[in-house]
This record gives C-alpha cells, structure tokens and sequence, in this order.
C-alpha cells in the first residue's frame, strides 16, 4: 500500500464504486505568519474551496490535544479523536486520503494519527490542494457517521526518554530547519538547538520545488546518507510533532518505518534538566 496519492488517482476514486473519506486538514504554523498579519483560518478557507466531498477536519482541536507540559501539540485524547474522524464519515474498511494547502505538514499529522491508531488505508494527496485540477465546491457534506475505532500500536511512538535512546542507538533525525537545529534561532520555544546525536534532515528537503515529495529511490539516498540503513531503528522530532509527521511520512515513500517523537522541540526544551546540543554536529 502506498502513502502518497496522485491528484489524478484521487479523482478517478472518487468517482469509482468505493470513493475515500476526504478529509481538508488545511492549517499553517504560527511562525510561518508575518509580523502582524492575522492567524491562518483553515475552517475559512476550506469554507471558500475545497475538493468536493471533504470535510474540514481541525488540527489544533482534533488532531491535536490542548499545549501544555507535553508541547505544542499532543496527542490528541483518543476518544475525541475517534468521535472526530467518524463525524467525517471515516471507518476502518474505508480508504481515507487527506489533503493539506500544499505544505504536507498537516495532513501527514492526520496520516499519521491514523495509522498510528489502526486504520488500514491511508493516503496523503501528494502536493497538496495546488495539485488539484478538478472542480472545487463550497458546500460542506454531512457523510454517514463512520465506525472507526482507534487502536493505538505498541510501536511508532516515542516519548523523550524513548528519543533521547534512539539518539545514541539508531537514528534520530531533526526534521526542523536548519538554523533551529544548530541554535542560531528559535522563534518559538525556550531555547534552540536540538536533542544531542539528533541529526539534521529538514523535512522541506524531501520535496520538489511544487511541494510533491521526491521520488522513493532519491529519498531513500537521502536518508541513506543521513545514516539510515536497512537495520537502522529510525525516530523523527521537529518543532512540536506536525512536520516530523511529514518526514515519518517521506521515510514511509522510502519504505523505511519510523517512530515519531510527539511531544517533539516544544516538549524537549521546556524542561530545563533535560541536555541541549547546538552547532551543526549531533553531539
């Protein structure tokens, strides 16, 4: 099963006998805004266009718990989550394909969310909403009541003790930008620089200038170069568990599993006990 859907494959199922839940999860970082400009309205602008059939799903409500000690975004209570995704008409034997604006971050938070909790079949719309050529609409559909269920997994997940392991017995990549990963600044948390023996894979240098995800074979050379390797234990971090999604999600086109450290940056660094590394080498 693949992880990633073309826009031309996403229209051909959805006119098919068995169409996908789709699922609109468009959201921006605070720190992508300007000085002064006002917050990303995501619900807004799924209300103005999006693809016909989907429906608007939240990250900060849904996909998301309230910040606090366990970062900017924890997980989700999973009760609330189920109830979420089945009001969005998802079930476990159905397909589920989500889109995001183009950045990737936020609907590979939901692929992630999913998979992580069980369900079976779920695709990212690679590039986003630009990469639709279809029609768009503005009605909001109201879908039957799904049956999904979460079951989180035993694996995939990491907390900071887990992360800080894997830095020093397999790989644990920095998915953030890499001035935040070297300390040189931090727009958001108390402090930059990263986990010691994390290393530095942007997640925005797994994409094409169109924001599609780079072919399995050059991404697999990529990370390959990063130290992973077939019998590598592989964990992700970034800012506050959104954009490591998205390198889960370009290693999953690889064919590479890896964990994701939810809590991320955002939790790390708010505990002053716990060691910061700066500069550009892991330890």
């Amino acid at each position: 099963m693949t992880a990633i859907i073309t826009a031309t494959r996403l229209a051909d199922e959805l006119t098919g006998a068995h169409p996908p839940a789709l699922l609109d999860v468009r959201w921006q970082p605070s720190l992508a805004k300007a000085p002064g400009a006002p917050s990303f309205d995501g619900r807004a602008a799924y209300a103005a266009r999006h693809i016909p059939g989907a429906v608007f799903v939240d990250l900060d409500r849904e996909l998301a718990a309230a910040p606090g000690a366990n970062g900017r975004h924890p997980l989700p209570d999973l009760a609330e989550f189920g109830a979420a995704m089945r009001r969005a008409g998802v079930s476990s034997d159905r397909p589920v394909v989500v889109y995001d604006g183009g950045q990737g971050w936020a609907a590979a938070r939901a692929w992630w969310l999913l998979r992580w909790t069980g369900h079976p079949d779920v695709r990212v719309l690679d590039g986003g909403l630009p990469s639709w050529e279809g029609e768009l609409s503005t009605d909001s559909p109201a879908p039957a009541e799904g049956d999904y269920r979460p079951a989180p997994a035993t694996a995939g997940l990491l907390d900071a003790d887990g992360a800080a392991e894997l830095a020093r017995t397999g790989v644990l990549l920095d998915a953030r930008a890499g001035e935040r990963y070297r300390g040189e600044v931090e727009p958001v948390d108390r402090v930059g620089g990263h986990i010691p023996g994390a290393v530095s894979a942007p997640t925005t240098e797994n994409v094409g200038p169109d924001g599609r995800f780079l072919p399995a074979a050059e991404l697999k050379d990529r990370f390959k170069a990063l130290g992973v390797s077939e019998d590598t234990e592989v964990g992700v971090y970034c800012g506050s568990g959104v954009s490591g999604a998205h390198e889960v999600l370009a290693l999953a086109v690889a064919g590479v599993p890896a964990a994701l450290y939810v809590g991320s940056w955002s939790e790390w660094s708010s505990d002053p006990s716990r060691p910061v590394a700066v500069g550009a080498d892991p330890q």
